[in-house]
């Protein structure tokens, strides 16, 4: 049995949501994120296609047979406590805890077979994060370049005022526990991160740091921690723009220009919207999600880990992410809080982006590294200190939905035996998701990038399409 601390892949340590700061990607400042991306190669990857992909990221594992592929006649060791209901898809039933889903069912696909061979968080985040068996099972840091990764380099050339890789992260490190990091295609393709609860009212996207010789002729004195407002009208009250360095200049101008400031502020949403995606982090995280990728932002990640946040009262028995071992929580109790905010913040995205004509420019993907154990265990909680269920961790099976980006939603695709524990028919791995999301895309995944010893590695080494998924 793995202790709380050895199963939790989650942050190790909590940090303030940012009121003001340097905003980097991976410690680096928005000019130095330009500059490198200005020296990397090129290639002639970039497809000028105006399509995006908004990942919703469920780290831990969440579990299948309680949410997608729920089984209730299976025995009582294996099914669950909650029973299914139907949708407005015949066929297709989902979780009573999430009625949302079933009310919306027909815009989105369930994809029941995907498996992988990677139980540890670390070997399970890069085989779903990057689509190549992972060099070590356990770890987090990929030595495979991330999705995200691969769509900004293919996309590079792009440039409307925004980065085209965007991780939405409650603590900032995307590299080193979710393998959302680039790998050998260099530390420019780290994704652009946003800390952070937005439902908060001191919630800001940080200001760039400017390096000492500029911020000396701005003002000697002048805090670089204050408001986009308050620097941008110090930075043209003193007329320095030309001197600075093109790459800061781009900086200064991504986060000062209108896409920028339109694009990350919520507020712009009217409270009817904000409400239904929830005045919590997930669904404001969402929103916000919708905005970037409506802004032209290429590839967004959302990360849905902590649901007690944002006014919602910890629970005892409940855990910090989807790692549901009964050593770190109650099951039943800790999902009977998670998964109405899971239900309102997602389907709420799914409408908007269908709402709003975005369904066939924008994919969703719905997802965490592996399900959950169909058979319950049963042991003593770390926090409780009573006996309590939950499921250990089942990379053999696992269920994530999809939506939007043209394909043929309201379907099941795939399924798993009459206990949850493998594929039964239509055998899928991650990479034929991330074929799939190349192909929405328009990147070939055939074309290469050279690795750390110079050797052409290709996007994908294996994977097709989701065939029930493509309209024809």
């Amino acid at each position: 049995m793995k202790s709380k601390t050895h199963a939790c892949s989650g942050p190790v340590g909590r940090r303030e949501a940012l009121t003001a700061g340097v905003l980097g990607v991976g410690g680096l400042t928005l000019p130095d994120f330009f500059r490198m991306q200005a020296r990397a190669e090129e290639a002639g990857r970039f497809v000028d296609r105006q399509t995006s992909v908004i990942f919703v990221w469920l780290p831990g594992g969440p579990p299948h047979m309680d949410m997608y592929d729920m089984k209730p006649e299976a025995s009582s060791d294996y099914r669950g406590a909650f029973r299914p209901i139907p949708t407005n898809v015949p066929g297709l039933d989902v979780c009573e805890l999430m009625p949302r889903h079933a009310a919306i069912a027909d815009k989105y696909a369930v994809v029941r077979s995907i498996s992988h061979t990677f139980a540890d968080h670390g070997g399970g985040h890069k085989r779903m994060m990057t689509g190549r068996i992972p060099a070590t099972p356990v770890n987090t840091v990929n030595d495979a370049p991330a999705t995200g990764s691969i769509v900004a380099k293919c996309r590079e050339s792009i440039n409307n005022g925004l980065p085209n890789y965007i991780s939405l992260n409650p603590g900032g490190r995307v590299n080193d526990v979710f393998a959302q990091g680039p790998a050998y295609l260099s530390q420019a393709y780290l994704p652009f991160n946003v800390e952070g609860d937005p439902s908060q009212p001191n919630f800001a996207i940080p200001n760039i740091e400017l390096n000492a010789a500029i911020a000396d002729r701005v003002d000697n004195r002048m805090k670089l921690l204050g408001s986009l407002d308050r620097l941008e009208r110090k930075i043209d009250a003193s007329k320095i723009m030309e001197s600075i360095d093109r790459y800061q200049q781009r900086a200064v101008n991504m986060l000062m220009g209108d896409a920028a400031k339109k694009a990350f502020d919520l507020t712009r949403e009217t409270d009817e919207l904000r409400d239904r995606y929830g005045r919590h982090c997930w669904g404001q995280r969402a929103l916000m999600a919708r905005r970037l990728v409506e802004a032209g932002v290429s590839f967004v990640t959302v990360v849905m880990e902590n649901p007690y946040q944002s006014s919602v009262p910890a629970l005892q028995q409940g855990t910090y992410n989807w790692d549901s071992h009964a050593v770190n929580c109650h099951i039943w109790d800790d999902l009977k809080v998670r998964l109405p905010i899971y239900d309102q913040a997602v389907t709420a995205l799914i409408e908007d982006v269908y709402q709003r004509g975005l369904d066939q420019k924008t994919l969703i993907v719905v997802t965490g590294e592996f399900g959950r154990t169909p058979r319950i265990e049963n042991t003593i909680g770390s926090q409780t200190k009573v006996m309590q269920p939950g499921r250990d961790h089942w990379p053999q099976a696992m269920s994530l939905i999809m939506a939007g980006g043209g394909i043929r939603t309201g379907q099941i695709v795939g399924s798993t035996n009459s206990k949850g524990e493998h594929p039964a028919d239509r055998p899928l791995t991650p990479n034929d998701l991330w074929a799939t999301v190349y192909r929405h895309l328009g990147i070939n995944p055939s074309d290469s990038f050279l690795d750390y010893g110079g050797r052409p590695m290709p996007i994908l080494p294996f994977g097709d399409p989701i065939s029930e998924l493509i309209r024809v």
